[in-house]
């Protein structure tokens, strides 16, 4: 997934950072121009969720939900692809807690995902 999304940065002319959780900068994807090879496994995750200004959720595990909940309470948006499964299906259109202060908005597909969080309420950086 990792490398898809590098990809699709790349060929859509942006800068692709790659932060891993290995401490080894070879064990990126080759379209990642800057690699911070963290050595810290999942806790890489907050690093990742706190370096965003939004998060797009493409199915997703354990290490998602870990990305999906520290961005959370810092109010950045999350956009779930919905139909990709996983943390994206359980979560989209809904709230990661009772306390429902952010809601996880359902895009449709890929496209729309990076469509919302490029016009979120957020300033993207530009490459």
């Amino acid at each position: 997934m990792m490398q898809a999304a590098s990809r699709g940065a790349k060929e859509g002319g942006g800068l692709v950072v790659g932060i891993i959780p290995h401490g080894d900068k070879t064990e990126a994807n080759s379209f990642c121009d800057v690699v911070i090879a963290t050595g810290i496994g999942y806790a890489r995750d907050f690093v990742t969720a706190s370096s965003a200004d939004a998060v797009i959720v493409v199915g997703g595990g354990a290490g998602t939900l870990i990305e999906v909940a520290a961005a959370y309470p810092k109010h950045i948006p999350i956009i779930a692809v919905k139909g990709t499964g996983g943390v994206a299906d359980q979560y989209g259109n809904g709230y990661i807690d009772d306390r429902q202060t952010e809601r996880v908005i359902l895009a449709e597909s890929p496209i729309e995902a990076v469509k919302v969080a490029i016009n979120s309420n957020r300033p993207l950086q530009e490459y």
